[in-house]
């Protein structure tokens, strides 16, 4: 779910999409399984999730993946 209103934010995808954002711009271009560990180290994350995120983050523009990468859009 986007933006719950009757469950906790760590369930949503809009919640955990900053964490994923905030590690890759702090830490620019990433391998997919290396951003998901960076990102798992923050927060309690599945893989599921992760992947909801980096589809939320490509659909508003903001990332996307080149071969095994995960860069940001300029």
């Amino acid at each position: 779910m986007l933006l719950p209103d009757n469950i906790r934010p760590e369930n949503c995808v809009y919640y955990n999409g900053a964490f994923v954002l905030q590690v890759l711009q702090k830490s620019g271009n990433m391998h997919l399984f290396e951003l998901y560990s960076k990102v798992s180290e923050i927060v309690q994350i599945s893989f599921s999730m992760f992947i909801l995120c980096l589809d939320w983050l490509y659909l508003i523009d903001v990332a996307k993946i080149e071969g095994e990468e995960v860069v940001l859009c300029s």
